[in-house]
């Protein structure tokens, strides 16, 4: 049997075709948008204020808050990721004052998980049954 004769790497790579935004070497020849794929940031580098909402019944003992204590009964759960963190937050539902809760904020290095956050969340605190 005979060998194939070698082929020179860079000539192979120069003629591949491109697809989907790259070429054969692996770089970029545009920019590609991949909808969904990440948060777009502002002007400043940083990523937008955003937050996630629901409403709740939680259980027995209702969510303790930092500023008024225990709140029962219809809540709406607020889940906000800004300056690279998470804060939970819970109303009265229909109500205008925000409280948040107590131990509901934490370090978020990549604001693609905030939708994770607020399933867990609502998960977490909406026990309609008890």
């Amino acid at each position: 049997m005979s060998e194939e004769p070698a082929t020179d790497a860079k000539t192979a790579a120069d003629t591949a075709p491109s697809a989907a935004g790259m070429t054969a070497d692996g770089t970029g020849d545009t920019p590609a948008a991949v909808p969904g794929a990440g948060m777009v940031a502002d002007s400043t580098g940083a990523s937008a204020p955003q937050s996630r909402t629901a409403d709740i019944v939680p259980g027995p003992g209702g969510v303790m808050t930092d500023e008024v204590g225990v709140v029962t009964g219809e809540l709406t759960l607020r889940t906000e990721y800004a300056d690279g963190k998470v804060t939970l937050r819970v109303q009265y539902k229909d109500a205008d004052e925000w409280y948040v809760v107590t131990g509901g904020s934490v370090a978020l290095a990549d604001p693609a998980g905030l939708d994770a956050v607020h399933a867990v969340a609502v998960a977490l605190l909406n026990r309609p049954e008890g």
